[in-house]
């Protein structure tokens, strides 16, 4: 007779949200709703900030484009600095830095100074966003609750930079441009304060090599994208400035991919890129984040120049949609448990291009607000489903010590989603209405980009649909 011995298992994962798992889940969300505020809120405040402080009209776009840099350049490599260092350090450091970067801005007495706390608050935000989401992932076990923090996460990521809408305008007509920046130092010495206390240290077993030689190329890579963006959608795509700095960030982007075949230890391991649900799931993500965000600029256009409302009025009317996206955030986790996470991709996206579809028949009496307001609402429920997707699908099945790698792409890809969505629309306005400024021109080049960002959504639902069907089956969530 023969005796087998009984396996070890390990205790079930909790079903449930512990006391310290929202404590984590609080001050995570917190951090990342402020660092969401801070691409929008000083938007509308532009021409306010240009009078105050002797910005000229041609200088105002480095307020956006300085952020834009930092935020989208170097979040891959702080993200793997994360790991190196730990990701609970460069979480606090960071949020640190964006203080007295928020501070320094509120207090700026000339443009240089300005941008210089641009600048910081840019790199504070490419550090603070990988490593909190980093932190997220790492704190909740892979399944049904870490779909449910991302869920959250998604909401609060995407209703922030809605909401930075609402209070640009709300606290730069009520009170100053500079409490868009000093509003930031309250909620990040709060954080500070209690996030120590809450949040435990997470990083890889084995520290890691920096890849300088990766961490260069991509690097200048993505700020010569980026740069090429910003200066297409004010120039336009045949302009020099912004040909050289697409061309460049393209090549610097190539370098870096042969780079990382030869490194020791790469930046980006190309395993990781090779997984289907990494590489698509991020290409799904930059089109959430590129047609959502810049339907807030071309709705903004619209309403002030077509409609002539003022910033107040316009920045509140995006409250709508900021409910929208909340709604989808709460939703997507259920839904995924319910179906399957590419079921959510596609319905969500297919809801999204719906709603951005009824916004082609927008016209040029302020009774278009009765369609603008539910398709609005709508789309953000469908972006938000397909937002918190891309994040299951772009972290699912990848072991936490490639977690910080993996929120680094996902943060990147968020990024540059939302640097790239303004510029890639202004332009397609700007030819679409070659140069006229009148109420019928603007609705025209808005309504022209409108279809141009339905577009994308649809390009999404097709990539889903394709290259995901064979890696999310309905238990593979």
């Amino acid at each position: 007779m023969t005796m087998t011995t009984k396996p070890v298992s390990r205790p079930p994962a909790p079903q449930r949200l512990t006391g310290r798992m929202k404590a984590v889940l609080v001050v995570l969300l917190v951090a990342q709703f402020m660092l969401a505020v801070d691409f929008s809120i000083l938007n509308v405040a532009l021409p306010k900030i240009g009078d105050t402080l002797g910005f000229s009209l041609a200088d105002l776009q480095w307020i956006a484009t300085s952020f834009a840099l930092g935020a989208a350049g170097f979040t891959l490599f702080f993200g793997r600095i994360g790991d190196l260092i730990g990701r609970k350090r460069i979480f606090l450091g960071s949020l640190a830095l964006l203080g007295l970067a928020s501070l320094a801005g509120g207090l700026a007495p000339n443009p240089e100074i300005l941008i210089i706390a641009r600048i910081a608050q840019g790199l504070a935000t490419a550090a603070a966003t990988p490593a909190g989401l980093a932190l997220l992932t790492t704190s909740f076990p892979d399944g049904h609750l870490r779909q449910k923090a991302l869920g959250l996460n998604g909401a609060l990521m995407s209703a922030g930079f809605t909401a930075g809408a609402i209070l640009g305008g709300v606290l730069t007509d009520l009170l100053s441009w500079r409490w868009a920046f000093f509003i930031n130092v309250p909620v990040a010495l709060i954080v500070l304060l209690v996030a120590p206390s809450v949040i435990t240290e997470s990083r890889p077993a084995t520290r890691p090599k920096v890849d300088l030689p990766g961490a260069l190329t991509v690097t200048l890579g993505l700020l010569g994208i980026v740069y090429g963006l910003t200066q297409a959608g004010e120039h336009g795509w045949t302009h020099p400035v912004a040909l050289v700095g697409l061309l460049a960030g393209a090549a610097l982007l190539a370098a870096f991919y042969f780079v990382e075949r030869r490194a020791a230890q790469p930046l980006v391991p190309l395993h990781v890129l090779k997984k289907r649900t990494v590489a698509w799931g991020n290409v799904l993500g930059l089109l959430a984040f590129v047609t959502e965000t810049s339907l807030v600029y071309l709705l903004t256009l619209y309403m002030q120049k077509t409609l002539g409302f003022s910033a107040l009025t316009a920045g509140l009317s995006f409250g709508v949609l900021g409910l929208g996206t909340v709604a989808g955030g709460l939703l997507a986790p259920k839904l995924i448990s319910r179906t399957s996470t590419l079921t959510v991709l596609v319905g969500g996206g297919l809801l999204q291009a719906a709603f951005t579809g009824v916004l082609l028949f927008l016209g040029s009496t302020s009774a278009s607000m009765t369609l603008m307001l539910p398709a609005t609402f709508l789309g953000g429920v469908g972006n938000m489903l397909v937002i918190v997707g891309f994040m299951v699908t772009a972290t699912t099945g990848l072991p936490d010590h490639e977690q910080g790698l993996a929120t680094g792409l996902a943060s990147m890809s968020q990024q540059i989603g939302i640097t790239m969505g303004t510029p890639v629309m202004s332009a397609i306005v700007t030819t679409a209405t070659m140069g006229a400024m009148s109420a019928g021109a603007i609705l025209h080049g808005v309504t022209v980009a409108i279809a141009a960002n339905a577009a994308l959504v649809l390009l999404g639902v097709l990539i889903a649909a394709v290259f995901l069907r064979a890696r999310h089956g309905r238990t593979q969530n």
